[in-house]
């Protein structure tokens, strides 16, 4: 069994124009055509049997509507389960999270560079604070992203005030901790509280600089296997790849089954 944390898709009618525009911006192709079939299409080919799809609010307007969709997602397919969203720009952030945990929705993604905001504004400081409240889950984008060159909202420095002031619970922290910063998570965020995410860390993609086997290993030991969950950021992962990356490296079988599923069902509170 495998559950791939970490994904993204989009309605139908925008996938078409998304997926274009973010491959441009980032100078990296897409494995799948952003739908939530293509995603399931990906996840047959991959033998994966759950995905957790993460959508990105980028407008503060727009929280209900795409926390909604979320959920009618949820309710139309069994092979995916999508977490809901907000913007640090919402004023009325505690109705929002309510909402989110009103639908079913077991967490919320930020993403302070598409969001152009500090992880330690207090605006996320108060979020992420009533979510744990709530028991929601909380997955942020950590690290560098390949679309805004040299940004550091989600740098190492801003991850550690974080930690240091709401001391979360439920919060993962994507792309090995910090996307391209991976010296820096091995010396500072390894062993704290947190959950990491593999999406987009490893494998044979377009991206130089990606972690080596030995070193995802060094690093997901030293954090604690129990607290890395495998994820892939399906379109800009390939789902078969980074499983099958996972499934033949040098961990061992007990070590492979809490990062492909065990972490994740648990944190989850699948049956």
């Amino acid at each position: 069994m495998i559950i791939d944390f970490h994904t993204h898709t989009f309605p139908d009618t925008l996938a078409g124009r998304a997926i274009p525009k973010l491959e441009k911006s980032a100078s990296i192709r897409a494995f799948t055509d952003g739908t939530v079939n293509g995603l399931i299409q990906s996840m047959r080919e991959s033998n994966i049997a759950l995905s957790v799809i993460l959508p990105v609010v980028t407008n503060p307007v727009k929280a209900d509507e795409i926390n909604e969709f979320a959920a009618e997602t949820n309710r139309c397919h069994d092979q995916v389960f999508s977490f809901g969203g907000i913007h640090p720009d919402t004023e009325n952030y505690r109705d929002v999270l309510k909402r989110v945990q009103g639908l079913g929705l077991k967490g919320i993604k930020l993403h302070p560079e598409y969001q152009y905001t500090d992880f330690d504004d207090i605006r996320y400081l108060r979020i992420i604070d009533y979510a744990e409240e709530l028991g929601l889950i909380t997955v942020v984008h950590a690290g560098f992203d390949v679309s805004f060159p040299g940004s550091r909202h989600s740098h190492t420095e801003k991850i550690l005030n974080v930690l240091e002031k709401v001391h979360p619970q439920r919060m993962v922290l994507a792309h090995m901790g910090g996307y391209n910063m991976w010296e820096d998570v091995k010396k500072y965020i390894a062993g704290s509280d947190v959950y990491l995410d593999t999406a987009f860390s490893f494998g044979e993609k377009q991206i130089a600089g990606l972690l080596d086997e030995h070193s995802f290993i060094d690093l997901a030991r030293t954090h604690g296997m129990k607290k890395i969950l495998f994820a892939t950021d399906s379109p800009w992962g390939e789902q078969r790849e980074m499983a099958e990356f996972v499934q033949t490296c040098a961990l061992t079988e007990q070590e492979k089954e809490d990062v492909l599923y065990k972490n994740a069902s648990r944190l989850l509170n699948l049956s």
